[in-house]
């Protein structure tokens, strides 16, 4: 049983530390890139030795993939949650999205800034393996928006008119460039202009 409960420890503190240095990396990334941050940084800032990386990632490419995969599996954990309350209706549940949106973009937790925004460009031009992450977790995303939309759609509450899938990807897209303009322009106006925005799409008749 000694044995057992040493061997689960050090499997508990191996998570600990990579989850660790992949926390560390999202908050340092999420404000400057991928390429920018070089690993000499990162190590210091997660205050491991350079060995421990290489432990858990094979090189930095590696590493960003399983950065994104992290942000992904934790972005669509909260959207479930949100999307799931009981309480409200799809429309109030998608607004309140949309909402937490503008907070956590406009905000200065650098760990709730979308990674889509800040590394897509850049990344998807570095690596096919980041590249197809990317893809792969904005296809879930999506297809967990338009669900939502179809239920309000069912409910009556969104005019029907527009395929749920095309107005999930409509505003999302929406949503990403507000997201850099407000980047561009330092306030957060882009962001509420998108909010006022999709509250006219959803409730168009």
């Amino acid at each position: 049983m000694a044995v057992y409960n040493s061997a689960m420890n050090m499997a508990h503190s191996e998570r600990d530390v990579k989850a660790h240095i992949l926390d560390t990396a999202q908050g340092i990334m999420g404000q400057r890139g991928f390429s920018a941050v070089g690993l000499n940084e990162l190590l210091k800032a997660a205050d491991v030795p350079k060995g421990s990386f290489y432990h858990y990632f094979a090189s930095k490419e590696a590493f960003g993939v399983a950065l994104l995969e992290r942000y992904f599996s934790h972005y669509m954990a909260g959207l479930n949650e949100l999307l799931s309350n009981p309480n409200g209706t799809a429309v109030s549940r998608l607004m309140d999205y949309w909402q937490r949106w503008v907070d956590t973009q406009a905000g200065s937790d650098l760990h709730s800034r979308c990674l889509v925004v800040k590394l897509g460009a850049e990344v998807s031009d570095l690596s096919e393996d980041m590249r197809q992450v990317l893809e792969q977790g904005t296809a879930q995303l999506l297809a967990r928006l338009t669900g939502e939309i179809a239920l309000a759609q069912s409910q009556g509450d969104i005019s029907k008119t527009v395929a749920p899938e095309e107005l999930a990807s409509a505003l999302y897209q929406m949503w990403l460039g507000a997201s850099m303009l407000a980047k561009v322009t330092q306030t957060k106006a882009p962001l509420e202009s998108a909010l006022a925005a999709t509250k006219r799409l959803m409730s168009e008749d």
